[in-house]
Protein backbone atom coordinates (compact mmCIF):
# COMPACT_ATOMS: atom_id res chain seq x y z
CA UNK A 1 0.00 0.00 0.00
CA UNK A 2 0.88 3.23 -0.68
CA UNK A 3 0.09 6.96 1.28
CA UNK A 4 -1.39 9.84 -0.58
CA UNK A 5 -0.39 13.42 0.79
CA UNK A 6 -3.51 15.48 1.86
CA UNK A 7 -4.44 18.19 -0.22
CA UNK A 8 -5.23 22.04 1.07
CA UNK A 9 -6.35 24.43 -1.83
CA UNK A 10 -6.30 28.25 -1.02
CA UNK A 11 -9.46 29.74 -2.76
CA UNK A 12 -10.76 33.37 -2.90
CA UNK A 13 -11.76 36.12 -5.35
CA UNK A 14 -8.95 37.85 -7.13
CA UNK A 15 -6.31 39.99 -5.82
CA UNK A 16 -7.22 39.04 -1.79
CA UNK A 17 -3.77 37.97 -1.66
CA UNK A 18 -3.59 33.92 -2.19
CA UNK A 19 -0.50 33.59 -4.20
CA UNK A 20 1.00 35.56 -1.62
CA UNK A 21 -0.34 33.22 1.08
CA UNK A 22 0.89 30.13 -0.61
CA UNK A 23 4.31 31.73 -0.88
CA UNK A 24 4.55 32.95 2.78
CA UNK A 25 3.36 28.94 3.93
CA UNK A 26 6.21 27.59 1.84
CA UNK A 27 8.65 29.88 2.41
CA UNK A 28 9.94 30.88 -0.95
CA UNK A 29 8.09 32.75 -4.19
CA UNK A 30 6.93 29.99 -6.06
CA UNK A 31 4.30 31.92 -7.43
CA UNK A 32 3.26 35.05 -9.05
CA UNK A 33 2.38 38.06 -7.23
CA UNK A 34 0.82 41.05 -8.66
CA UNK A 35 -1.97 43.60 -7.74
CA UNK A 36 -3.69 42.83 -11.41
CA UNK A 37 -6.97 40.64 -10.51
CA UNK A 38 -6.32 37.45 -11.68
CA UNK A 39 -2.68 37.08 -12.20
CA UNK A 40 -2.41 34.09 -11.05
CA UNK A 41 -3.97 32.03 -13.87
CA UNK A 42 -3.01 28.39 -12.68
CA UNK A 43 -2.44 26.44 -9.79
CA UNK A 44 0.49 26.19 -8.43
CA UNK A 45 1.63 23.41 -6.41
CA UNK A 46 4.17 22.35 -3.50
CA UNK A 47 4.99 20.12 -0.79
CA UNK A 48 5.09 21.18 3.27
CA UNK A 49 5.52 20.02 6.78
CA UNK A 50 4.28 22.06 9.91
CA UNK A 51 4.55 19.77 13.33
CA UNK A 52 5.20 16.79 11.77
CA UNK A 53 2.48 16.46 9.04
CA UNK A 54 3.31 17.23 5.59
CA UNK A 55 0.63 17.79 3.04
CA UNK A 56 0.01 19.29 -0.41
CA UNK A 57 -0.56 22.61 -0.98
CA UNK A 58 -2.20 23.94 -4.18
CA UNK A 59 -2.57 27.98 -4.72
CA UNK A 60 -6.09 28.35 -6.94
CA UNK A 61 -6.58 31.66 -9.44
CA UNK A 62 -9.53 33.29 -8.31
CA UNK A 63 -13.52 33.35 -8.73
CA UNK A 64 -15.18 36.26 -10.04
CA UNK A 65 -18.40 36.93 -11.67
CA UNK A 66 -17.43 38.70 -14.27
CA UNK A 67 -16.36 37.63 -17.75
CA UNK A 68 -12.21 39.26 -17.28
CA UNK A 69 -10.05 36.87 -19.57
CA UNK A 70 -9.56 33.78 -18.87
CA UNK A 71 -11.94 34.09 -15.89
CA UNK A 72 -14.42 30.99 -17.01
CA UNK A 73 -11.15 29.15 -17.10
CA UNK A 74 -9.64 30.48 -13.78
CA UNK A 75 -13.38 29.12 -12.23
CA UNK A 76 -13.68 25.77 -13.77
CA UNK A 77 -9.66 25.13 -12.14
CA UNK A 78 -10.50 26.31 -8.81
CA UNK A 79 -14.09 23.99 -8.77
CA UNK A 80 -11.69 21.30 -9.27
CA UNK A 81 -8.81 22.09 -7.11
CA UNK A 82 -12.50 22.30 -4.53
CA UNK A 83 -13.23 18.78 -5.54
CA UNK A 84 -10.33 17.27 -5.01
CA UNK A 85 -8.99 19.34 -1.63
CA UNK A 86 -9.28 17.75 1.48
CA UNK A 87 -9.24 21.19 3.11
CA UNK A 88 -10.03 24.95 1.64
CA UNK A 89 -8.21 27.73 2.73
CA UNK A 90 -11.09 30.47 2.07
CA UNK A 91 -9.27 34.45 1.87
CA UNK A 92 -10.84 37.54 1.88
CA UNK A 93 -9.30 41.19 1.93
CA UNK A 94 -9.96 42.71 5.02
CA UNK A 95 -9.47 45.92 3.71
CA UNK A 96 -12.13 46.18 1.03
CA UNK A 97 -14.89 44.02 3.27
CA UNK A 98 -17.30 41.55 1.80
CA UNK A 99 -17.66 41.87 -1.77
CA UNK A 100 -20.48 40.10 -4.30
CA UNK A 101 -16.88 37.92 -5.47
CA UNK A 102 -16.40 36.78 -1.81
CA UNK A 103 -20.18 35.94 -1.82
CA UNK A 104 -20.52 33.82 -4.52
CA UNK A 105 -17.30 31.95 -3.57
CA UNK A 106 -18.69 31.61 0.27
CA UNK A 107 -21.89 29.90 -1.93
CA UNK A 108 -19.46 27.50 -4.18
CA UNK A 109 -17.60 26.42 -0.88
CA UNK A 110 -20.83 25.55 1.56
CA UNK A 111 -22.15 23.26 -1.53
CA UNK A 112 -18.69 21.28 -1.32
CA UNK A 113 -19.37 20.36 2.18
CA UNK A 114 -15.35 20.44 2.66
CA UNK A 115 -13.91 21.55 6.08
CA UNK A 116 -12.98 25.36 5.52
CA UNK A 117 -10.65 27.41 7.12
CA UNK A 118 -12.02 31.39 6.77
CA UNK A 119 -8.64 33.58 6.60
CA UNK A 120 -9.27 37.78 6.84
CA UNK A 121 -6.04 38.27 4.74
CA UNK A 122 -4.58 42.17 4.81
CA UNK A 123 -5.04 42.87 8.87
CA UNK A 124 -1.77 44.02 9.24
CA UNK A 125 -2.38 45.70 12.70
CA UNK A 126 -4.82 46.02 15.77
CA UNK A 127 -6.72 48.91 13.83
CA UNK A 128 -7.60 46.67 10.97
CA UNK A 129 -8.63 43.45 13.44
CA UNK A 130 -11.77 44.87 13.97
CA UNK A 131 -12.76 44.97 10.06
CA UNK A 132 -12.51 40.91 10.05
CA UNK A 133 -15.81 41.16 11.85
CA UNK A 134 -17.98 42.45 8.67
CA UNK A 135 -17.11 39.10 7.34
CA UNK A 136 -20.14 37.01 9.75
CA UNK A 137 -22.41 37.76 7.13
CA UNK A 138 -20.66 35.11 4.89
CA UNK A 139 -22.30 32.56 7.56
CA UNK A 140 -18.55 30.84 7.57
CA UNK A 141 -18.04 31.16 10.91
CA UNK A 142 -14.96 32.58 13.03
CA UNK A 143 -12.28 34.05 11.04
CA UNK A 144 -9.10 34.07 11.33
CA UNK A 145 -7.19 37.33 10.92
CA UNK A 146 -4.06 37.35 9.17
CA UNK A 147 -1.28 39.53 6.75
CA UNK A 148 0.82 37.33 4.24
CA UNK A 149 2.74 40.26 4.04
CA UNK A 150 3.71 39.92 7.70
CA UNK A 151 3.36 37.03 8.39
CA UNK A 152 0.86 37.63 11.24
CA UNK A 153 -1.44 34.91 11.92
CA UNK A 154 0.18 32.65 9.77
CA UNK A 155 1.53 29.97 12.43
CA UNK A 156 -2.39 30.24 13.85
CA UNK A 157 -3.34 29.27 10.13
CA UNK A 158 -1.14 26.38 9.88
CA UNK A 159 -2.24 25.05 13.51
CA UNK A 160 -5.70 24.96 12.06
CA UNK A 161 -4.70 23.13 8.76
CA UNK A 162 -3.17 20.49 10.42
CA UNK A 163 -5.80 19.92 13.17
CA UNK A 164 -8.24 19.88 9.77
CA UNK A 165 -5.68 17.01 7.64
CA UNK A 166 -6.98 13.57 7.20
CA UNK A 167 -4.96 11.10 8.36
CA UNK A 168 -2.68 9.62 5.34
CA UNK A 169 -4.96 7.67 2.91
CA UNK A 170 -3.79 4.41 2.03
CA UNK A 171 -4.04 3.58 -2.13
CA UNK A 172 -3.38 0.47 -3.23
CA UNK A 173 0.20 -0.14 -4.48
CA UNK A 174 0.49 -0.69 -8.62
CA UNK A 175 2.54 -3.93 -9.73
CA UNK A 176 5.75 -3.69 -11.12
CA UNK A 177 7.78 -0.94 -12.10
CA UNK A 178 5.29 1.58 -11.94
CA UNK A 179 5.58 4.99 -13.84
CA UNK A 180 3.36 8.32 -14.89
CA UNK A 181 3.47 10.12 -18.26
CA UNK A 182 3.55 14.09 -17.39
CA UNK A 183 3.66 17.09 -19.43
CA UNK A 184 1.46 19.83 -20.91
CA UNK A 185 -1.61 19.57 -23.04
CA UNK A 186 -1.16 17.68 -26.39
CA UNK A 187 2.35 16.68 -26.26
CA UNK A 188 1.15 12.97 -27.22
CA UNK A 189 0.72 11.57 -23.59
CA UNK A 190 -1.99 9.31 -24.29
CA UNK A 191 -0.69 8.46 -27.52
CA UNK A 192 2.34 7.45 -26.07
CA UNK A 193 0.85 5.22 -23.37
CA UNK A 194 -1.13 3.63 -26.33
CA UNK A 195 1.88 3.18 -28.22
CA UNK A 196 3.45 1.37 -25.01
CA UNK A 197 0.50 -0.80 -24.61
CA UNK A 198 0.10 -1.86 -27.97
CA UNK A 199 -3.10 -0.60 -27.68
CA UNK A 200 -6.58 1.42 -27.39
CA UNK A 201 -6.95 1.72 -23.75
CA UNK A 202 -7.30 5.33 -23.57
CA UNK A 203 -8.65 7.89 -25.20
CA UNK A 204 -6.50 9.97 -28.10
CA UNK A 205 -7.62 13.39 -29.62
CA UNK A 206 -6.33 16.44 -30.78
CA UNK A 207 -7.82 18.24 -28.35
CA UNK A 208 -6.07 19.64 -25.31
CA UNK A 209 -7.20 17.52 -22.02
CA UNK A 210 -9.48 14.91 -23.09
CA UNK A 211 -8.68 12.25 -20.59
CA UNK A 212 -10.97 11.88 -18.04
CA UNK A 213 -9.30 10.76 -14.87
CA UNK A 214 -5.23 9.36 -14.34
CA UNK A 215 -5.51 5.53 -15.76
CA UNK A 216 -3.99 2.61 -14.51
CA UNK A 217 -2.78 0.15 -16.83
CA UNK A 218 -1.18 -3.30 -15.60
CA UNK A 219 1.13 -4.68 -18.52
CA UNK A 220 4.57 -7.11 -18.70
CA UNK A 221 7.02 -6.95 -21.74
CA UNK A 222 10.24 -9.29 -22.16
CA UNK A 223 9.47 -10.64 -18.84
CA UNK A 224 9.22 -7.47 -17.15
CA UNK A 225 6.04 -6.10 -15.16
CA UNK A 226 4.98 -2.35 -15.31
CA UNK A 227 1.66 -0.45 -14.61
CA UNK A 228 1.56 2.97 -16.88
CA UNK A 229 -0.42 5.77 -15.24
CA UNK A 230 -1.35 8.12 -17.78
CA UNK A 231 -1.93 11.49 -16.52
CA UNK A 232 -3.41 13.34 -20.24
CA UNK A 233 -5.50 16.55 -19.41
CA UNK A 234 -8.69 16.67 -17.33
CA UNK A 235 -11.76 16.42 -18.72
CA UNK A 236 -15.21 16.59 -16.72
CA UNK A 237 -18.64 17.56 -17.02
CA UNK A 238 -18.14 18.21 -20.85
CA UNK A 239 -16.02 21.18 -20.56
CA UNK A 240 -12.24 21.17 -21.22
CA UNK A 241 -10.13 22.09 -17.74
CA UNK A 242 -7.23 22.14 -18.80
CA UNK A 243 -6.84 24.04 -21.81
CA UNK A 244 -4.43 26.78 -20.80
CA UNK A 245 -2.87 24.83 -17.59
CA UNK A 246 0.70 25.04 -17.51
CA UNK A 247 0.70 22.36 -14.85
CA UNK A 248 -0.24 18.69 -14.51
CA UNK A 249 -3.84 18.56 -13.05
CA UNK A 250 -4.48 17.89 -9.49
CA UNK A 251 -5.12 14.07 -10.07
CA UNK A 252 -2.09 13.63 -12.18
CA UNK A 253 -0.23 14.72 -8.80
CA UNK A 254 -1.52 12.05 -7.18
CA UNK A 255 -0.27 9.80 -10.09
CA UNK A 256 3.19 11.25 -9.16
CA UNK A 257 2.90 10.46 -5.16
CA UNK A 258 2.22 6.81 -6.57
CA UNK A 259 4.73 6.67 -9.18
CA UNK A 260 8.14 5.82 -9.13
CA UNK A 261 9.15 6.70 -12.41
CA UNK A 262 7.55 9.88 -14.26
CA UNK A 263 8.40 10.18 -18.02
CA UNK A 264 8.24 13.68 -18.89
CA UNK A 265 6.74 14.57 -22.08
CA UNK A 266 8.32 17.47 -24.42
CA UNK A 267 7.13 17.94 -28.22
CA UNK A 268 9.58 17.59 -30.31
CA UNK A 269 8.55 19.44 -32.80
CA UNK A 270 7.72 22.33 -31.24
CA UNK A 271 10.70 22.54 -29.27
CA UNK A 272 11.06 23.46 -25.68
CA UNK A 273 8.85 25.94 -24.32
CA UNK A 274 8.30 27.63 -20.36
CA UNK A 275 5.57 25.25 -19.63
CA UNK A 276 7.58 22.07 -20.09
CA UNK A 277 10.26 23.15 -17.07
CA UNK A 278 7.50 24.36 -14.90
CA UNK A 279 5.44 20.92 -14.95
CA UNK A 280 8.53 18.46 -13.85
CA UNK A 281 8.48 20.72 -9.99
CA UNK A 282 6.43 18.71 -8.50
CA UNK A 283 8.11 15.41 -9.40
CA UNK A 284 11.27 16.57 -8.38
CA UNK A 285 10.19 17.67 -5.34
CA UNK A 286 9.26 14.17 -4.42
CA UNK A 287 12.64 12.91 -5.52
CA UNK A 288 10.92 10.47 -8.68
CA UNK A 289 13.18 8.79 -10.48
CA UNK A 290 12.81 11.18 -14.00
CA UNK A 291 12.85 10.35 -17.38
CA UNK A 292 12.76 12.72 -20.42
CA UNK A 293 10.99 11.89 -23.60
CA UNK A 294 11.25 13.70 -26.40
CA UNK A 295 7.98 12.90 -28.75
CA UNK A 296 6.69 13.53 -32.56
CA UNK A 297 10.47 12.69 -33.55
CA UNK A 298 9.05 11.76 -36.74
CA UNK A 299 7.64 15.34 -37.05
CA UNK A 300 11.58 16.70 -37.29
CA UNK A 301 13.76 17.75 -40.09
CA UNK A 302 16.72 16.01 -39.28
CA UNK A 303 20.62 15.15 -39.69
CA UNK A 304 22.88 13.71 -38.58
CA UNK A 305 23.44 16.24 -35.76
CA UNK A 306 19.35 17.81 -34.80
CA UNK A 307 19.80 14.74 -32.07
CA UNK A 308 22.76 15.82 -30.16
CA UNK A 309 22.25 19.75 -30.68
CA UNK A 310 18.53 18.54 -29.19
CA UNK A 311 20.07 16.92 -26.30
CA UNK A 312 22.53 19.64 -25.69
CA UNK A 313 19.08 22.50 -25.40
CA UNK A 314 17.42 20.24 -23.24
CA UNK A 315 19.99 19.44 -20.79
CA UNK A 316 21.02 23.55 -20.82
CA UNK A 317 17.25 23.93 -20.43
CA UNK A 318 17.02 21.23 -17.40
CA UNK A 319 20.33 21.84 -15.38
CA UNK A 320 18.69 20.79 -12.26
CA UNK A 321 17.08 17.59 -14.10
CA UNK A 322 21.45 16.53 -15.83
CA UNK A 323 20.65 13.15 -13.84
CA UNK A 324 18.18 12.26 -16.17
CA UNK A 325 18.03 10.25 -19.43
CA UNK A 326 16.46 11.38 -22.66
CA UNK A 327 15.24 9.33 -25.48
CA UNK A 328 13.76 10.42 -28.26
CA UNK A 329 10.44 8.39 -29.84
CA UNK A 330 7.31 8.99 -32.22
CA UNK A 331 4.37 7.65 -30.57
CA UNK A 332 2.11 7.96 -33.54
CA UNK A 333 4.54 5.75 -35.66
CA UNK A 334 5.65 3.65 -32.57
CA UNK A 335 9.10 4.16 -33.43
CA UNK A 336 12.07 3.94 -30.93
CA UNK A 337 10.20 2.74 -28.01
CA UNK A 338 12.71 0.28 -27.28
CA UNK A 339 14.87 2.95 -26.36
CA UNK A 340 12.30 4.33 -23.81
CA UNK A 341 12.27 0.65 -21.97
CA UNK A 342 15.82 0.40 -21.76
CA UNK A 343 15.59 3.43 -19.74
CA UNK A 344 12.95 2.67 -18.11
CA UNK A 345 14.81 -0.41 -17.07
CA UNK A 346 18.46 1.37 -16.18
CA UNK A 347 16.33 4.07 -14.58
CA UNK A 348 14.39 1.66 -12.34
CA UNK A 349 17.46 -0.30 -11.40
CA UNK A 350 19.25 3.07 -10.09
CA UNK A 351 16.07 4.28 -8.18
CA UNK A 352 16.46 0.83 -6.17
CA UNK A 353 20.32 0.82 -6.17
CA UNK A 354 21.87 0.14 -2.73
CA UNK A 355 25.25 0.47 -1.99
CA UNK A 356 27.23 -1.24 0.34
CA UNK A 357 29.04 1.50 3.37
CA UNK A 358 32.18 0.53 2.35
CA UNK A 359 32.04 1.44 -1.18
CA UNK A 360 30.49 4.62 -0.44
CA UNK A 361 33.40 5.33 2.13
CA UNK A 362 35.82 4.49 -0.26
CA UNK A 363 34.23 6.71 -2.48
CA UNK A 364 33.36 9.77 -0.78
CA UNK A 365 36.88 9.84 1.16
CA UNK A 366 38.62 9.79 -2.04
CA UNK A 367 36.34 12.68 -3.01
CA UNK A 368 37.02 14.55 -0.43
CA UNK A 369 41.17 13.75 -0.62
CA UNK A 370 41.41 15.00 -3.94
CA UNK A 371 38.73 18.12 -3.65
CA UNK A 372 39.06 19.66 0.32
CA UNK A 373 35.81 21.59 1.14
CA UNK A 374 35.89 25.21 1.52
CA UNK A 375 35.55 27.38 4.47
CA UNK A 376 32.14 28.12 4.78
CA UNK A 377 30.21 29.89 7.33
CA UNK A 378 33.00 29.91 9.33
CA UNK A 379 34.42 26.65 9.14
CA UNK A 380 34.84 23.50 6.90
CA UNK A 381 33.06 21.00 6.38
CA UNK A 382 34.35 17.66 7.46
CA UNK A 383 32.55 13.71 6.34
CA UNK A 384 33.43 11.48 8.44
CA UNK A 385 31.39 9.08 7.66
CA UNK A 386 28.64 8.02 5.20
CA UNK A 387 25.94 5.05 5.35
CA UNK A 388 23.02 4.43 2.84
CA UNK A 389 19.82 4.00 4.70
CA UNK A 390 16.94 4.09 2.24
CA UNK A 391 16.08 3.33 -1.47
CA UNK A 392 14.07 4.60 -3.99
CA UNK A 393 15.46 7.18 -3.38
CA UNK A 394 18.85 6.18 -2.70
CA UNK A 395 19.30 8.20 0.22
CA UNK A 396 22.24 8.62 2.50
CA UNK A 397 23.30 10.02 5.88
CA UNK A 398 26.53 11.62 6.08
CA UNK A 399 28.11 12.40 9.54
CA UNK A 400 30.05 16.04 9.69
CA UNK A 401 31.50 17.93 12.07
CA UNK A 402 29.22 20.97 11.49
CA UNK A 403 26.30 20.63 8.88
CA UNK A 404 26.03 24.23 8.67
CA UNK A 405 29.71 24.21 7.03
CA UNK A 406 28.87 22.67 3.89
CA UNK A 407 28.30 24.42 1.01
CA UNK A 408 25.76 23.07 -1.71
CA UNK A 409 28.04 23.55 -4.40
CA UNK A 410 30.10 20.74 -1.97
CA UNK A 411 26.92 18.28 -1.95
CA UNK A 412 26.36 18.42 -5.56
CA UNK A 413 30.14 17.66 -6.07
CA UNK A 414 30.33 14.84 -3.82
CA UNK A 415 26.38 13.78 -5.65
CA UNK A 416 28.51 14.12 -9.02
CA UNK A 417 31.22 11.75 -7.85
CA UNK A 418 29.10 9.30 -6.89
CA UNK A 419 26.88 9.40 -9.53
CA UNK A 420 30.31 8.60 -11.83
CA UNK A 421 31.23 5.89 -9.26
CA UNK A 422 27.58 3.87 -9.04
CA UNK A 423 24.55 3.37 -11.51
CA UNK A 424 22.66 6.24 -10.27
CA UNK A 425 20.83 7.44 -14.15
CA UNK A 426 17.58 8.52 -13.97
CA UNK A 427 17.22 8.98 -9.97
CA UNK A 428 17.70 11.90 -7.93
CA UNK A 429 20.34 11.25 -4.62
CA UNK A 430 18.95 12.72 -1.10
CA UNK A 431 21.59 13.66 1.04
CA UNK A 432 20.86 13.96 5.01
CA UNK A 433 23.38 15.98 6.91
CA UNK A 434 24.18 14.31 10.16
CA UNK A 435 26.13 16.70 13.13
CA UNK A 436 28.73 14.38 14.65
CA UNK A 437 28.10 12.79 18.19
CA UNK A 438 29.94 11.64 20.95
CA UNK A 439 29.17 7.89 19.95
CA UNK A 440 31.18 9.22 16.76
CA UNK A 441 34.06 10.18 18.31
Amino acid sequence: MASRLPLVAIVGAPNVGKSTIFNRLLGERRAIVDDTPGITRDRLYGIMEWRGHQFSLVDTGGIELSDAPFQKQIRMQAEVAIDEADVIVFVVDGILGPTSDDREVARILKDSGKPIIFCVNKVDDVIHIGLAHEFYSLSLGEPIAISSLHGVGIGDLLDKIVSLLPQLEEVESPQGTVFCIIGRPNVGKSSLANAILNEERVIVSDISGTTRDAIDTYFEKDGQKYTVIDTAGLKKKGKIYESIDKYSAIRALRAIERSEIVLLVIDGHEGIVDQDKHIISYATDLKKAIIIVVNKWDLVEKDENTMSEFTKKVRNEYKFLGYAPIVFVSALKGSRLNTLFDALKMVNEAYHTRVTTGLLNTVIHEATRLNEPPHFNGGRIKVLYATQVSTAPPTIVLSVNNPEWMHFSYIRYLENQLRQAFNFDGTPIRFVLKKRGKQDD
